[in-house]
């Protein structure tokens, strides 16, 4: 059993009928965004993945003689 054109034809014309040309638009819009949005998606993983990761010290710089705190007792 192939399908043809006549059948896909009628088929659309159901589909248009129950569903309107607004709302057929408004789905088809809806899911070209969702595809773009799984493809930006898709390329900011990559982008992550080839890129080194940061490394982020957050530790204090250590205490030299200019800048440790006076000792009060040898005054």
């Amino acid at each position: 059993m192939n399908i043809g054109p006549v059948q896909i034809l009628i088929i659309a014309l159901v589909i248009l009928i129950l569903f309107g040309r607004g709302r057929i638009s408004e789905m088809m819009g809806d899911f070209g965004k969702g595809v773009k949005s799984f493809r930006k998606g898709l390329a900011d993983e990559d982008d992550a993945s080839k890129k080194p990761a940061q490394i982020v010290h957050d530790a204090k710089p250590a205490e030299t003689a200019e800048n440790a705190p006076a000792d009060k007792n040898n005054s």
